[in-house]
């Protein structure tokens, strides 16, 4: 025997054991020589009763098909709202993207056109005939002409069917009375 160390008289099996399981592997142990008229002795078989027999289905965490399926079920949750709110940002912004990016394009070509228009008008030929144009202005000296278009009178608007010219609460009262218009 290697120094140090006590002899053991429980034998091999239960050299970590605290004592009250050992009290209840015992008793257990007495209880199954009772029932199946076997010793608890070393080398001799111990008979298991048929009721004790391992459950094929148990898997490796001894859950039934149906508490594995729930807990697949509930994992597979778990992870499409874990991955949910991620995706529903990446869209949602992936959507801002493209408005801000086309709106980004509608004002280069708006500035574009600005400063075309800029150029046009640093030409003073140009000012000027947009002033004639569009505000009616001449040059000193210069005698003014409008020549109005005159215009065909417009068509009187539809009458509504029934309008006659009587007023309404005559039309009414005429109804009561039973009264043709």
């Amino acid at each position: 025997m290697p120094a140090g160390r006590a002899s053991n008289s429980q034998g091999r099996g239960e050299r970590n054991v605290p004592p009250s399981r050992r009290q209840v592997r015992a008793r257990r142990d007495s209880a199954q020589r009772k029932t199946t008229g076997t010793s608890s002795v070393r080398g001799t078989p111990k008979r298991r009763p048929a009721s004790r027999a391992k459950s094929s289905t148990g898997g490796a965490f001894k859950l039934s098909s149906t508490r594995r399926a729930a807990v697949l079920a509930l994992l597979v949750c778990v992870m499409a709202l874990s991955v949910a709110v991620p995706l529903r940002t990446y869209l949602s912004q992936r959507d801002e993207l493209a408005a801000q990016e086309s709106q980004r394009v509608e004002l280069e070509i708006q500035v574009r056109e600005l400063e075309q228009r800029k150029q046009e008008l640093s030409d003073p030929a140009q000012v000027e005939a947009e002033a004639r144009a569009r505000l009616g202005y001449v040059r000193p000296g210069e005698t003014p002409y409008i020549v109005e278009v005159p215009q065909a009178p417009a068509p009187p608007p539809p009458r509504a069917p029934g309008d006659d010219g009587v007023p309404w609460y005559e039309e009414m009262w005429n109804s009561v009375l039973g009264k043709e218009s």
